[in-house]
């Protein structure tokens, strides 16, 4: 076995066992049982429209929030701040540039991302860290961002939501196995307890499970053919690793899901785009499968802190 093969195998291991402080002057991460205990009973209740911060890249995107914001109805509000691939190092530090800043920002839901968290005017943050997930750990300190922000929107009554997000599709692990593997690999062991061991008073960071409900419902695909537009999950994707408007939809139901603790059963699917103009309708048979789909990832995991989880 070639050295460079042994070094790709080992490399994950490696990330973690970094980023859990074992070989690191970080503090230990938070232990398992402690991190499981924040997630032992639901968040607070959400009775009605909510103000959200969403801070990421293109996984993100123009069109995500804006559909989110019609699922929700009249009074959710929303802004952003994105980038090509942005660290949270880089929204962060103003020292470390965002790529693609100007592009990504330029229409009327930018809004400064310090001065947004610091407002107070808004009760959710939704951060995402950039993709290849295990480089940012490695090379972009992700559990201190996790936690400066963190740390940031809490002092405003905010609650913070940590999107977890994918791959490309041509991912020589499998893109369906590294979904499987990453979600407690890197989102939890890697990110979510080293940057909760940072917290004086560590409190929840919930989870917006993206790359869960695309597993799952590539999954519901293969088990009940193609529906509607859909035969596979690749019809998600507008190429490698970002979604066109059959996975913005997906996404926007499973933030809905998350930030309402609602079933998105029966949401309209019919929606516009950012720019005003109609997004590609899945149509009912296809909304039906997500909407089920996201709805039995969501009410399955504590860490989403839907109430339904706990029941």
């Amino acid at each position: 076995m070639s050295k460079r093969l042994i070094l790709f195998i080992l490399a994950p291991v490696l990330i973690v066992l970094g980023a859990l402080g074992l070989y690191a002057r970080d503090p230990a991460p938070l232990d398992a049982e402690s991190f499981a205990a924040l997630y032992t009973e639901p968040a607070p209740s959400i009775d009605g429209p909510r103000q959200v911060y969403h801070l990421g890249h293109s996984l993100v995107g123009r069109d995500m929030p804006a559909m989110l914001a019609q699922l929700a109805g009249e009074g959710h509000g929303f802004a952003s701040q994105l980038g090509w691939g942005a660290t949270l190092r880089s929204h962060w530090d103003p020292d470390v540039p965002v790529n693609g800043f100007e592009q990504e920002n330029a229409h009327d839901k930018y809004r400064d991302a310090h001065e947004a968290v610091g407002s107070g005017a808004y009760d959710a943050l939704v951060l995402t860290e950039m993709v290849e997930i295990a480089d940012a750990v490695r090379y972009h300190d992700t559990p201190v961002h996790l936690h400066n922000w963190e740390r940031k929107a809490h002092a405003q009554g905010a609650a913070v939501y940590l999107y977890e997000t994918w791959h490309p599709l041509n991912d020589p692990v499998g893109w369906l196995t590294r979904l499987d593997r990453d979600r407690q690999l890197y989102w939890e062991d890697a990110v979510l307890r080293p940057a909760l061991a940072r917290a004086d008073e560590p409190r929840p960071i919930y989870v917006i499970p993206g790359g869960q409900v695309m597993a799952a419902f590539a999954r519901a695909l293969e088990e009940e053919g193609p529906v509607g537009p859909l035969e596979s999950y690749s019809d998600l994707f507008s190429d490698n690793i970002h979604f066109n408007d059959y996975g913005a939809y997906l996404m926007a139901l499973t933030h809905y899901a998350v930030l309402y603790q609602r079933a998105p059963i029966g949401l309209p699917h019919q929606l516009l785009r950012a720019d005003g103009t109609s997004a590609d309708d899945p149509g009912l048979q296809a909304a039906a499968l997500m909407q089920r789909v996201v709805w039995d990832v969501v009410s399955n995991s504590p860490m989403t802190g839907v109430p339904a989880a706990f029941q």
